[in-house]
């Protein structure tokens, strides 16, 4: 289901493009025309030397999708044990009452094999997450802004973030709930399940396939303003770094350099990231831990103070998290040579429009 939608909504943003290209009036010089993303110019109806594909086509979609995977599969994986010891410091503070604490608590009990806990879940349910969450999210940048058009995209190009990514993120969580809910039950159970394997049965024999969703709502609720705040803050702070602090233009940076401003952009988005969907995180670790309970049960009995436990170790996670993803992501389309537009830019009908009125 997310595959074929994925496919439908690729071919209906792509299709808007192929229209923009083959539109006379799109085009301000002969071969060049403006992308559906504001200030940016990609080649008509031909890939620009050096780039393995066009940019709003069905294969620069797919590969996004495939940066996606491995974003956000590997990076989630690897911080595992961190996950494990947050998980368990909101589900029981009694018990594992700091990050140290938790990691010390983890070993004795379970030795090191026990820090890797949830990883197969992670792994998959991430994998599918990061297809839809980076692939949709340019599938939707480009679609919304073909709807509102060019001068639109760049004026509001903050509010086209925020719906892209929103948008996206709603569809990613359908597809990483069933993995979620088997992770945190892995993570947060003691004698629940050791794994996967025994994991996903155990769920559907006690509480039928509405056990893989009962967490929905909540992860909306996490994952949603998170995924907002990820790409919305991310890209304006590369658009702002590259303006005031970056020494020299994007275009004169060798591609190393990119990275680490790219690197650097996704560890503050990521930080904000933390901070607004901690609440929502540490509810669904508890709704998924006790059967039967609603996310406002499991809210009610967190308490305020409660819902903000473990924010520390999320920080550091998260902070770390979204600045590997962005890296990852941005050093495979260099890899992949995909198209890599620079930082939005006013477009030339609205500078005329500006200068015309005397702003």
């Amino acid at each position: 289901m997310i595959a074929s939608m994925f496919g439908r909504a690729m071919c209906q943003a792509s299709d808007n493009t192929n229209k923009q290209l083959e539109s006379p009036a799109a085009v301000p010089q002969p071969g060049l025309v403006k992308s559906l993303v504001a200030g940016r110019t990609i080649a008509a109806a031909a890939i620009q030397p050096g780039d393995s594909c066009e940019f709003g086509s069905l294969h620069y979609f797919a590969l996004c999708g495939l940066g996606g995977v491995l974003s956000c599969g590997i990076t989630h994986t690897m911080v595992v044990p961190l996950d494990l010891v947050k998980c368990r410091i909101q589900v029981d503070p009694e018990k594992y009452k700091s990050v140290f604490n938790g990691f010390k608590v983890t070993l004795k009990e379970d030795g090191y094999r026990g820090l890797a806990k949830g990883w197969a879940p992670t792994f998959f349910g991430y994998s599918a997450q990061g297809l839809c969450k980076f692939g949709f999210y340019e599938v939707f940048k480009v679609f919304y802004s073909g709807i509102i058009g060019e001068e639109a995209s760049y004026v509001y190009r903050t509010w086209l973030y925020l719906a892209a990514s929103a948008s996206a993120e709603f569809i990613a969580d359908i597809a990483l709930s069933p993995m979620e809910a088997a992770k945190v039950k892995i993570q947060t159970a003691p004698g629940y399940a050791n794994n996967l394997r025994q994991a996903w049965p155990r769920i559907m024999r006690e509480e039928g396939a509405s056990g893989f969703y009962k967490s929905l709502v909540p992860l909306w609720m996490r994952q949603i303003p998170y995924t907002m705040m990820k790409f919305a803050c991310f890209e304006r702070t590369v658009e702002l770094l590259y303006k005031y602090v970056v020494p020299k233009p994007r275009a004169e940076c060798s591609k190393p350099e990119q990275l680490v401003v790219t690197f650097a952009a996704g560890y503050i988005a990521g930080v904000f990231c933390a901070i607004v969907s901690h609440p929502a995180d540490t509810v669904v670790s508890k709704l998924n831990q006790e059967k039967g309970s609603t996310a406002l049960e499991a809210a009610k009995k967190l308490g305020f103070a409660g819902m903000w436990k473990g924010l520390m170790p999320r920080i550091v996670m998260i902070g770390t998290l979204t600045a590997a993803q962005w890296f990852i992501y941005d050093a495979f389309k260099v890899a992949m040579r995909m198209p890599r537009p620079p930082p939005p830019e006013m477009p030339e009908s609205l500078k005329k429009k500006l200068q015309a009125t005397g702003q």
